[in-house]
């Protein structure tokens, strides 16, 4: 067996076609291919899923019984494996106390650093506190002159109502015969009457002493007495100056309120001893059924997430902490001037030069210098990937699929491992050009550590930079599987056959327009918009027009597009129930009649949920089964094709066509049903056939073969036909939602938009609709927005994509920089005048395009 490769032999996971390949160990490869061409189907579904089904069974049959049995992939054999790991586009948990500080694991360095080397602070008068040993006190009072005249006190009561002769009378039994009340001294013999209705201070007097050498034993007895009257305080008042105040545990005299002992839980918004409770360390109070908030205290599963999401979505920032998650006594310790909760809102840019400019004394560098180590370590990582913009606070859920996937990957290079098989689906998506140097040098840089690196990926630079590619196609689903190419850059851009190749050496390009649309003197006019980092920023768009908005990973263009103009047009125009981002006022409303927004969330959560049904090309179907001459004789209504009502579904698995057996620690497992073999419906139904078909025979239908199948019924056939002109005529019309990328989801509901007719005052408004996407779909997806605009709607798309930058009509580049470094308009016009702009990011990359 040769160790310097991964030999693969007979692949035909889904669509792969008896794949045979050889992959080096130890380098960058890229698959790629057009999209649905096989690409995932070998990286993951083949090569990793053996990797970890080989783990698992070399696993005891004690821990296999938990895991379950993996199925084998369906591949003859795969030589060289390395243990696997997937860095996939996946989000990260949706559970709200989930976020990048704990995702990374820097916050919990955080907590042991303020544990350990953290300054207290009153929470309520904000005094510093520090606690000492009697040997310190006594060393501090020591280097007052000699001479000076002490009064050691012991704070009995602070700033309470109360007549308190209870307290007096034990302290007299105990010997003592002075007190100090309200700031007077008395004698404990005489009658010492207190208003019950006013708050009283009272301190017992343990000693009074003149410094002279030879007062340390003295000075030593009389502290340890203070303190365990005082219960771990002491007044010192140095007669004719300030008065000190000693702790041998955290308490403030000055305010009478104590601490918890400081360690790292009280840092941890998990856990009831330092989580706020007032919002149970969520940072939002939510107005929900008691149980369900019951419930949340006791575990913040997924699964209660998805219960209260509606009511945590609308909830309200916590009055009590403003959102910092912790208690008052630990947002009052501080390192550097700030708590724990300022650090985790600062940028991890503006976080590395914290922790560089952090002054320290040398017995806290000794104590925190190792965990200082780790912090820094993990936050270049992050600044490798281009997450410099993020903070440690920001909520793991909101977090797009190429942010978190980047993560993972920051924190697999924290790990230090070698000789591991890492695969990656698409680490570009979401970045800028700029910060994608750094994530290629990353990409490299765990390469050099001795591991092998499978990215399935469409970036030109990631490809470009490469060791080895692997080109699967020629075209997508039923027309891809097979290997085209495979080899360095120079044997991929001299295969003819390969669409990778033909792009890669110029021969096929996406053209620029020779003539931009002109704007026809309508616009939509954002005035004050300061959401998250918009800096109070007034933006112009022109109606009519193809217009994408650019700027680096983190500069505010999500915000502005589909927090503030986007909500503000769905409140104004569908009337939707949702609250806009912080803005003055939109100007140019009267000119649109609809906002559709498409983006990647999933067109369904469940198996149910199929392109057919979201498409709504489903109900034409069915009522064209319910027009057969054999369902009107047995009756059938249109009701009896759907699989979701009872009639002419499968009863065993209500129409799913699988059943869902839950995992111990793993993720649900679906297997095909047993009754149905997957078919949904009954068998009287499918005996129902249009053209020698059975309703379920044509949900296995590529859209492809479906728009032939169904060529004489012009209204199914132009839903279809849509669906192919965005690239989407290899996936099957019953293909579970839960199995579509991102990027195919949105495909699917632009396409559901461009059959429906057109206003011609519609805006579209598209989230990097190129995730996923190769050349050759990109360049069909264009011709589509195009037609979108040409029909006089206005389209509005986030992008870093330089192929479809250089095809807009209008450009809006935000920035300089991410996160506090962005939120206002660096350049906005024509492609040319973006290309032409000093200070553009954008306009650097974009001017090499246009050059050539």
């Amino acid at each position: 067996m040769a160790k310097d490769k991964i030999v693969i032999k007979g692949a035909q996971e889904h669509n792969l076609k008896n794949v045979d390949l050889e992959v080096p160990r130890d380098k960058l490869v890229v698959f790629t291919g057009l999209s649905g061409s096989g690409k995932s189907s070998l990286a993951f579904d083949t090569i990793y899923a053996e990797g970890q089904r080989r783990y698992v069974e070399s696993l005891s049959a004690y821990a296999r019984q938990f895991l379950g049995r993996m199925e084998k992939p369906n591949v003859e054999y795969i030589e060289g494996l390395s243990p696997a790991i997937s860095i996939d586009q996946k989000t990260t948990s949706r559970n709200p106390r989930s976020t990048v500080g704990t995702v990374t694991e820097i916050y919990d360095y955080l907590r042991l650093l303020f544990a350990h080397i953290g300054h207290p602070f009153c929470h309520k008068c904000g005094q510093p506190i520090q606690s000492q040993t009697v040997e310190q006190m006594v060393d501090q009072l020591l280097k007052l002159p000699e001479g000076s005249r002490l009064q050691i006190l012991a704070p009995l009561v602070r700033g309470r109502k109360g007549e308190y002769k209870s307290v007096l009378e034990e302290v007299s039994k105990k010997g003592f015969v002075r007190v100090r009340v309200d700031g007077e001294i008395k004698d404990l013999g005489e009658d010492i009457p207190l208003d019950k209705k006013k708050k009283h201070s009272l301190e017992l007097v343990v000693d009074r002493i003149v410094l002279r050498p030879g007062s340390e034993q003295r000075l030593a007895d009389s502290l340890e007495t203070a303190l365990a009257e005082g219960e771990g305080l002491v007044i010192v008042d140095v007669i004719g100056q300030e008065e000190m105040i000693f702790s041998e545990k955290f308490a403030c005299i000055e305010c009478g309120s104590s601490f918890q002992e400081i360690s790292p839980r009280l840092f941890s918004f998990n856990n009831p001893f330092g989580a706020c409770p007032a919002c149970n360390g969520l940072g939002v109070q939510m107005d929900i059924d008691p149980y369900l908030e019951r419930k949340f205290q006791e575990r913040a599963s997924e699964y209660l997430v998805r219960e209260v999401e509606k009511e945590y979505n609308q909830s309200r920032i916590c009055t009590k902490c403003h959102g910092d998650r912790l208690r008052p006594e630990a947002l009052a310790i501080k390192i550097g001037g700030k708590s724990i909760a300022q650090v985790a809102k600062m940028s991890i840019g503006h976080l590395k030069e914290f922790f560089a400019t952090l002054e320290l004394s040398e017995r806290e560098k000794l104590i925190g210098q190792e965990v200082l180590k780790e912090i820094k370590a993990r936050l270049n990582f992050l600044l490798d990937v281009g997450l410099d913009y993020l903070t440690l606070s920001r909520a793991s859920g909101t977090l797009s699929g190429g942010e978190a996937q980047r993560i993972r990957l920051a924190t697999q290079i924290g790990s230090g491992l070698v000789g591991v098989l890492y695969i990656l689906d698409e680490p570009s998506i979401g970045l800028h050009q700029r910060d994608n140097e750094r994530l290629i040098a990353t990409l490299k840089r765990l390469r050099d550590l001795g591991n092998t690196l499978i990215v399935v990926e469409h970036d030109e630079d990631t490809i470009r930079e490469a060791d080895y590619i692997v080109d699967i196609g020629p075209g997508a689903g039923v027309h891809g599987g097979e290997l085209v190419v495979a080899g360095n850059l120079e044997e991929v851009m001299a295969c003819e056959k390969s669409e990778t190749g033909l792009y890669l050496s110029g021969k096929k390009s996406i053209p620029i327009p020779e003539v931009s649309r002109q704007p026809n003197g309508k616009y939509l006019e954002i005035k004050g918009a300061k959401e998250n980092n918009l800096k109070n920023i007034n933006v112009t768009i022109p109606l009519g027009l193809f217009v994408c908005v650019t700027g680096v990973s983190g500069s505010g263009k999500s915000t502005l597009v589909n927090e503030v103009l986007y909500k503000s047009l769905a409140k104004n125009l569908n009337r939707a129930e949702v609250e806009p981002g912080a803005h003055r006022e939109i100007l140019g409303l009267e000119h649109l009649d609809k906002v559709i927004n498409i983006d990647q969330s999933p067109i369904g959560r469940t198996p149910r949920s199929n392109p057919a049904t979201y498409t709504g090309v489903f109900g034409d179907i069915r009522e064209l089964f319910a027009q057969t001459p054999e369902a009107k004789m047995r009756g059938y209504k249109l009701g009896r094709f759907s699989f979701n009502v009872k009639g002419g579904r499968c009863e065993a698995c209500e129409g799913d066509g699988i059943l869902k057996i839950e995992m111990h620690f793993l993720p649900d497992v679906y297997v095909p049903c047993e009754v149905c073999h997957g078919k949904r419906y009954n068998r009287e139904t499918l005996e129902i056939r249009y053209k020698g078909k059975n309703i379920a025979e044509v949900l296995s239908m590529t859209v492809e073969e479906a728009k032939e199948f169904f060529s004489a019924i012009p209204k199914i056939q132009r839903k279809l036909q849509v669906l192919c002109d965005v690239g989407l005529g290899y996936i099957r019309l019953g293909q579970s939602a839960t199995t579509l990328s991102g990027g195919e989801a949105q495909r699917i509901k632009l396409a559901t938009e461009l059959s429906r007719r057109s206003t011609g005052r519609t805006i579209y408004i598209l989230d990097e609709p190129t995730t996923g996407l190769h050349f050759a779909d990109i360049q069909k997806l264009l011709e589509v927005l195009q037609r979108l605009v040409d029909s006089g709607n206005t389209v509005l798309v986030i992008e870093h994509n330089l192929e479809v930058v250089k095809t807009a009509d209008y450009l809006i580049d935000l920035g300089p920089e991410g996160g506090t470094g962005g939120g206002t308009i660096v350049v906005a016009g024509s492609k040319e005048t973006v290309a032409n702009h000093p200070h553009s990011h954008t306009g650097r990359f974009l001017r090499r395009i246009l050059q050539q």
